[in-house]
């Protein structure tokens, strides 16, 4: 086979403890899934289903840095639990969906919130508010071999040393094997598809010089420097 022109390779993120990657096929995000954070921005989350969005696989980066992104004056911080699939299927039982899971990772859906405020204003898709180039810092995929059992345990973030956002895993309106189990409904999903599980109350604004710290029980913190 031959190519017009040579293909991209295929994004890959750090797996802890060894010199592997882990290849990234699909990025799915879930949306307002802790109901403090879904009353924070405004719906009530005893009345919505589960929704979800898409980042780029190249959108995860782990270089520890954050290039605030143009077009925007006011980017958000959202911390969450990352986890990364080792296989997939359609119509996934819910008993079964922990089976796929390869392994997890702290992350970050950074949000030019202006640009997304106007999205839902317009009825318009959320693309230039969440799919931007380096908007889901992420740390190195843990294997589930090496974590106790990732249901419950603190979730939070501090800016330069300041509480933020702060929640249990356990808080989650749509819990994981759930999240796996929808998607499959309406996707094939894969190895390689990473899921974006929701984040805790306490969203707020960052700054170029801003770091930022996501903490996550079980998993290493996670440091991100705003550039």
């Amino acid at each position: 086979m031959s190519y017009v022109f040579a293909p991209t390779e295929p994004h890959s993120l750090p797996v802890a403890g060894t010199t592997d990657r882990f290849p990234v096929r699909r990025v799915y995000c879930i949306g307002r899934n802790y109901a403090a954070h879904a009353v924070e921005m405004g719906h009530d989350p005893d009345r919505e289903p589960p929704f979800f969005f898409q980042k780029n696989p190249d959108n995860l980066d782990a270089s520890g840095t954050f290039p605030y992104p143009p077009q925007t004056t006011d980017v958000h911080h959202e911390a969450e639990l990352a986890v990364a699939l080792k296989s997939g299927g359609s119509d996934i039982a819910i008993e079964d969906a922990l089976s796929h899971v390869y392994g997890y990772a702290a992350a970050l859906d950074m949000t030019r919130r202006d640009l997304q405020a106007e999205a839902k204003k317009a009825g318009r898709p959320w693309d230039t508010a969440k799919s931007f180039e380096h908007s889901a810092p992420i740390g190195p995929i843990h294997p589930v071999e090496t974590l106790a059992d990732m249901s419950s345990g603190t979730i939070s973030l501090a800016v330069n040393g300041a509480e933020r956002q702060s929640g249990d895993l356990n808080q989650m309106i749509w819990k994981v094997p759930e999240m796996i189990s929808y998607l499959s409904r309406y996707f094939h999903l894969a190895a390689g598809d990473v899921i974006l599980t929701g984040t805790p109350a306490g969203v707020g604004a960052v700054e170029p010089g801003d770091v930022m710290t996501v903490s996550i029980a079980g998993l290493p913190d996670l440091t991100v420097r705003v550039i």
